[in-house]
């Protein structure tokens, strides 16, 4: 294979000495600056005439702002693998991925050993080698559950922890000459970097031969693997010798390597910034073209080449090789860098087939086109995925598509004078709470400010600010929605006013909203108040509290929070409430009541903001795991009776987080028919999250004739038993006749899905 068809790349190789400590910063700023794309540094700890390299890899990083740096290569017999593998991926991180793994076994017995290292002959250094890169890929392997044991000859952890995950996939070069190295390259490595003084250029076809076979007997595409070369040479007139002349002779020479022996990565040794400068201006560019012409009329196939065993991790039911290219680049697949972060939620683990994450509207309507394509009116689910906290488990899945509306995250005040504000579906509800803020104002949005915006403000949206203002829908003016067929349409009072209706309670079931338009609320400081009560009398404190709630001015929004108790300690309730005032004796005067429901065990309350309130998220990927189960139920009074029943459910266990939100108020002031979210009479909104589905169910079935309705984003149950009791009739039968118009194939079909009218 001559040629590998990888993107060419170019380096430098610079030394790292220590008598001008700032010189070799300074050339890697350079090469930088004339265009290189990556400055590599050799590693001998032993040379006191050298810099540390590893400090000066982090160094340069700091210093520079796109160059990616790597040692060339690490001595991996004085670092060892666990704490390189921390090392690499901590630099990745800092250096936003711009971080190369070169490896070596470290070879100079003697001064090895003078520094504490192990002695090690040639083939027990290829063995640790060999063993450190699974020491390194396991511990970047974050996504995994459970600590990471290995049990080596060499090098051996015991239930290490894994992390951090690197910012991008980090390569492993190896630098090697020898038969054995070259075919543990073939197995395990993603490149191989010699140097051209001590191979020749003779030594490429064999050794490449050697990685090649080593590659198919282990089952890879030998195409995987980039190989590098460092080179040196000088330029001036041409005088016979091989990169010893002009430009153009380097370029005629370099060609062959490229399009014979498959090396796309030239890495320049020296030091001299004249001569980086003209191998970076004259010589790259040059060769560049010269490579494409060749591969051009050799119909060379090119690109980034997709591992065997990624391929083996496809899902069935899904055409991967015709994903349009402007979501290819950003789509991740099992098999993926990045794969780990983007299969699950918040609340559960997934492990779909494809997630698409379009970055505008065209994009969206390709990736809606593209998955419809596939087979998701039978087989392959389909979810759509805001923030992906995902209570009621619909945006992730088990080997469908996910697509992921996190980059339409858009926030934007576009009147002013009307508190209009249009916002993507990819936003998180803490950044539009920020976005908010300055202008004094807030919109009522959960509870947490990790929810994505587009599957709370088409559910219903029920807030701490809800007695006051209502649900998050409540302030919707109007929303623009791709539907299933790929039109896009605007929807609001005089614009598809019937859709604009079922979006606001019943959205998902529609199509995808790609933007939102509220009307925000002036909000200023509020009071947040924490209170944790002994409830070991369950029934009668969720009595008392239910009592509570009814009486409290609309000002007062709160919840209840509930879970299993531990044995032989008081069962202890946390109740958390918003006071939309700013006024500090009217906050006190609200929460009162609460305070005497029943003794009070700690209590929190500050004068704060609602952004502040709001948030309460983690950033990074969720990491959620296992596949948990919730009951949602809307309820208009908490009777003795009821109350009685949900004590029941907390002591049995069944349920780990119970769950009462406060309602009511403004959102009673909306007719039932006036939104597809229906059931506006109840003053609370009740949630239960167990493991086991029968066990949760044996309580909550028994409950059903003390329920409104439900809540849909926070219930899991799939059937049409649970969509028959969200909505009352007349609302589904309703829903039904503009699914069948809007939806007729129910593409839509994987969030509590209402079934198109026949």
């Amino acid at each position: 294979m001559p040629d590998y068809g990888h993107d060419l790349r170019f380096g430098t190789f610079i030394t790292p000495v220590n008598a001008d400590p700032d010189q070799p910063v300074r050339l890697a700023q350079h090469a930088e600056h004339v265009g290189f794309d990556l400055a590599t540094f050799q590693d001998h700890p032993y040379q006191p005439a050298f810099l540390d390299t590893w400090t000066l890899l982090s160094w340069v990083a700091a210093r520079t702002e796109r160059i990616h740096v790597s040692g060339n290569v690490l001595n991996l017999a004085l670092r060892p693998p666990g704490v390189l593998a921390r090392a690499s991926a901590s630099l990745d991180l800092l250096s936003d991925g711009r971080f190369e793994l070169g490896l070596g076994t470290g070879g100079f017995n003697d001064a090895v050993v003078s520094l504490g290292g192990p002695t090690r002959t040639p083939g027990q250094g290829v063995e640790a080698l060999d063993e450190a890169i699974d020491v390194i890929q396991g511990i970047w392997s974050a996504g995994e559950r459970g600590g990471f044991t290995y049990p080596g000859e060499h090098y051996q952890t015991k239930g290490a922890k894994r992390g951090p995950a690197p910012a991008h996939d980090i390569p492993i070069w190896v630098g090697a000459l020898k038969p054995r190295m070259l075919r543990l390259i073939g197995r395990k490595a993603d490149g191989w970097l010699p140097s051209l003084g001590y191979l020749g250029v003779d030594g490429l076809a064999p050794a490449n031969r050697t990685i090649d076979g080593a590659a198919v007997k282990a089952g890879r595409d030998p195409r995987e693997i980039r190989r590098l070369l460092n080179v040196g040479g000088r330029f001036g007139e041409r005088r016979g010798g091989l990169l010893d002349g002009p430009p153009a002779q380097w370029v005629e020479e370099l060609l062959p390597l490229a399009v014979e022996h498959g090396v796309s990565t030239f890495i320049l040794a020296g030091d001299d910034p004249r001569a980086m400068q003209v191998f970076a201006e004259e010589v790259a560019p040059a060769l560049r073209d010269a490579v494409a012409a060749e591969r051009r009329t050799a119909g060379t196939e090119t690109g980034a080449v997709r591992s065997n065993s990624a391929l083996a991790a496809r899902r069935p039911g899904i055409d991967y090789e015709s994903i349009p290219p402007r979501l290819a680049e950003r789509a991740v697949e099992p098999g993926d860098f990045g794969y780990a972060d983007v299969r699950s939620t918040y609340m559960r683990g997934g492990s779909p087939g494809l997630v698409l994450r379009p970055d505008d509207v065209d994009g969206l309507r390709e990736a809606l086109a593209f998955a419809r394509a596939q087979d998701v009116l039978e087989t392959v689910p389909l979810s759509i995925r805001s923030g992906g906290h995902g209570i009621s488990g619909r945006s992730t899945n088990d080997g469908g598509i996910v697509i992921d509306l996190g980059a339409l995250d858009s926030i934007e005040v576009i009147d002013e004078s009307r508190r209009l504000v249009r916002i993507g579906p990819g936003a998180r509800w803490m950044d539009v709470a920020a976005a908010l803020a300055p202008y004094g104002w807030a919109l009522s949005s959960g509870d947490y400010g990790g929810v994505g915006v587009g599957g709370l403000a088409t559910a219903g949206g029920i807030g701490w600010l809800a007695r006051e203002h209502g649900l998050t829908i409540d302030k919707l003016r109007a929303a623009d929605v791709l539907l299933a067929d790929g039109t896009l349409v605007r929807v609001s009072e005089d614009e598809h006013p019937d859709l604009f209706w079922a979006v606001r309670g019943a959205g998902a079931n529609f199509g995808i909203a790609t933007s939102f338009e509220f009307e925000a609320d002036e909000v200023g400081e509020v009071g947040f108040a924490q209170l944790v009560f002994d409830a070991d009398d369950t029934a009668e404190f969720l009595v008392a509290y239910g009592a509570a709630v009814e009486a409290a001015p609309r000002i007062l929004t709160s919840q209840v929070l509930l879970g299993a108790p531990r044995r032989g300690q008081p069962l202890y309730a946390q109740v958390m409430a918003v006071v939309d005032s700013g006024d500090a004796d009217e906050i006190l005067a609200a929460l009162q009541p609460f305070a005497e429901i029943a003794p009070l065990v700690d209590q929190s309350v500050a004068l704060t903001t609602y952004r502040q309130v709001i948030s309460n998220a983690a950033a990074g990927p969720h990491q959620g795991q296992g596949d948990p189960v919730s009951r949602s139920a809307l309820i208009t009074h908490l009777t003795p009776e009821l109350a009685e029943r949900f004590a029941e459910l907390v002591r049995s266990g069944a349920t780990h987080f119970f769950q009462l939100r406060s309602v009511g108020g403004a959102v009673a002031d909306v007719p039932d028919d006036a939104t597809a979210y229906a059931n506006r009479s109840a003053n609370f909104a009740a949630s239960a999250i167990g493991s086991n589905a029968a066990r949760l169910d044996a309580h909550w079935s028994h409950f059903a004739r003390y329920f409104d309705g439900l809540y849909l984003s926070f219930d899991t149950r799939r059937d049409l038993a649970a969509v028959e009791s969200a909505w009352p009739a007349p609302t589904l039968q309703r829903l039904r006749a503009l699914k069948a118009e809007y939806d007729p194939e129910n593409v839509f079909r994987d969030n509590f899905n209402i079934r198109p009218t026949v």
